[in-house]
């Protein structure tokens, strides 16, 4: 449930870890610009908006305008440094990214101008202005990204943040769909609520359970967006699979409802098809599922004396995850670093402590077995009733070392992040890489080749195998759902999604006495790359995700979406053919500059 783990050499399991109506119909002329914008304007440019021009947004928004200025800049750099280590205080601030950059990719930088959007009508007002004036637009909620799609500098920001209200339904029908589809227990969540409001209310509160992210600040809204893999996606499917209707407003400044039935190539394209490229999403309302009486984890650490026993217990490990843990009771990692160390950290549901133990009884008998293999970490097996597995004052009470509670005066009491997660406060990426692996590297023929790649791409660097981002080994009725998303077609037939990849301590832009090491990341992403190549060699063609991938990737149509990119790319010609939302790497981005200044194509 950590997306950065392979950076940490041992981490405490938190078992715990551990949408105004719409159309239908395009209007307000979209795409009556679209032979003549060419280009946008920044600041101190021709056309660049006057004072006056944006005090006509701040009194249209209520005030709720904010002029931008660098986070370190004059008498804020002592506040901004304060709110480092607390990824609450970080995304409260407009000015700042959890992300502060990648090497030779980007750096955080904020934005001209935000809306601090309260409401559904700011964020129209925000799209209107940034279209009739020739801004670049950018979209912020959580503001996780690592690509840097929700930072641009010399932009209009629109602000999510506040927008964070979260309702539960017992039967919820999206609109239209009366008579098409039965009713279904459902929450809705505002565009700037993180997971941890959806947990609060859905689960601690209400009892149930909502498929979402693993880390508690990120963003319902970029994580649907993007696919969104929580630690038992194999059991409930990916966060977008179990979207059932969203409120978006358009590039013509229309508020538009996205279901199955209204605007479905839009709601198609929400579904895993990026963040920021289609519309500003405003509400997003998700089917929810009975809870299972307990969750519960494992950890454990083994160490290898040799490559040979290394060989063999990367060997073993692959076979017993075939015979035992491949389906959907079990999610999250093995993984796997240089110096013949492996590690388990994983989560599962539908058993109890004493079935979770037995299962792992053969894996430990065959360690203990041999000389030249050892555990350096004892197994632990983990459980808690479900309904305490967000539950922050439990937590406090029981778990306190697994948490790190936001303890600023006022804030909520039930936002904490996970102890393990605490390093992604401001990393700087050096290399980051996904490949989703299929299952049939898991077949008897083929496991051999599997687990000799695996230790070929140790001795570059490590990695993990990511269980709950492949829903091969998923139900039916799951994988269903999933197909009918926008998210890369491999995911249905992964077991797992390897990442590779590693950072470095915060360097913002104008951050006293930070400096981006870049010799050693250029050292690590090369590493990072020939280890890879070592996985790429069983797995060629293999795709990414979106969310978690190589900033520098070539192909990055296919490698995101594959055989689903015609169709988003449809998509976007119908309801942003000016290209008025662009990000890194988007849907339509191959039209524009690297910056999205400037439309090439």
């Amino acid at each position: 449930m950590k997306r950065r783990d392979l950076l940490k050499a041992a981490v405490t399991l938190p078992l715990l870890p551990l949408l105004m109506r719409g159309g239908t119909t395009l209007a307000r002329g979209v795409g009556t610009l679209a032979t003549a914008l060419r280009s946008r304007v920044r600041p101190g440019q021709p056309g660049w908006p006057a004072a006056v021009e944006w005090e006509q947004l701040k009194r249209q928004v209520g005030g709720r305008l904010l002029k931008l200025e660098p986070p370190f800049a004059h008498g804020e750099a002592s506040q901004a440094l304060k709110q480092l280590d607390n990824p609450f205080a970080m995304g409260d601030n407009p000015t700042l990214t959890q992300t502060s950059g990648w090497a030779d990719a980007w750096a955080s930088q904020p934005s001209a101008y935000a809306v601090a959007a309260e409401s559904t009508a700011d964020v129209v007002a925000a799209v209107d202005f940034a279209r009739r004036h020739r801004l670049r637009l950018v979209v912020k909620g959580g503001g996780h990204s690592y690509q840097g799609t929700s930072d641009a500098p010399d932009s209009l920001l629109v602000w999510t943040r506040h927008m964070n209200q979260v309702s539960l339904h017992d039967a919820f029908v999206p609109q239209d769909c009366a008579g098409h589809m039965a009713p279904l227990p459902a929450v809705s969540v505002e565009a700037g609520a993180m997971w941890i409001d959806a947990y609060n209310a859905v689960t601690t509160r209400g009892g149930r359970y909502v498929q979402g992210g693993g880390c508690t600040t990120v963003g319902v809204a970029g994580l649907v967006q993007s696919g969104g893999f929580g630690s038992l996606s194999k059991r409930w499917g990916s966060a977008a699979s179990n979207l059932l209707e969203a409120e978006v407003v358009t590039a013509d400044g229309q508020v538009r409802i996205a279901n199955a039935r209204t605007n479905p190539e839009l709601f198609w394209g929400l579904k895993g098809g990026g963040g920021g490229s289609l519309g500003v999403v405003t509400r997003l309302t998700l089917r929810t599922f009975e809870l299972p009486e307990f969750f519960g984890g494992i950890n454990l650490t083994v160490k290898a004396d040799s490559d040979a026993a290394y060989r063999a217990l990367i060997a073993e490990a692959m076979d017993f995850y075939q015979r035992a843990l491949f389906n959907p009771h079990w999610g999250e990692q093995m993984k796997f670093y240089g110096g013949d160390t492996f590690e388990v950290s994983m989560m599962f549901q539908g058993l109890t402590r004493q079935q979770a133990e037995q299962t792992w009884v053969p894996f430990l008998d065959w360690v203990r077995a041999r000389k030249d293999c050892h555990v350096t970490k004892p197994f632990q097996a983990l459980v808690l009733p479900a309904r305490h597995l967000w539950d922050a004052e439990f937590l406090r009470q029981h778990l306190p070392d697994a948490i790190v509670p936001d303890n600023r005066p006022g804030a909520p009491r039930h936002h904490y992040l996970w102890s393990g997660d605490h390093d992604q406060a401001g990393w700087f990426i050096h290399g980051y890489q996904s490949a989703w692996l299929p299952a049939s590297l898991l077949e008897p023929g083929r496991q051999a080749q599997l687990a000799e790649a695996l230790f070929n791409a140790t001795e570059h660097w490590g990695f993990a195998l990511h269980f709950n981002k492949g829903l091969a080994g998923a139900p039916a009725d799951t994988l269903a759902r999933a197909r009918d998303t926008a998210t890369h077609p491999q995911v249905l037939d992964a077991f797992a999604l390897l990442i590779c990849a590693n950072g470095g301590p915060p360097a913002y832009p104008g951050m006293p006495g930070a400096q981006p090491d870049l010799a050693k990341a250029r050292h690590e992403a090369t590493a990072i790359d020939q280890a890879m190549d070592a996985i790429r060699a069983v797995a060629p063609g293999a795709g990414s995700y979106v969310s978690e991938s190589d900033y520098f990737l070539r192909d990055w149509q296919r490698g995101f979406w594959g055989d689903n990119y015609p169709r988003l790319a449809a998509a976007k010609r119908k309801y942003d053919p000016d290209g008025l939302f662009f990000v890194h790497h988007g849907v339509g981005s191959e039209d524009w500059s690297a910056d999205g200044f400037t439309r090439t194509g």
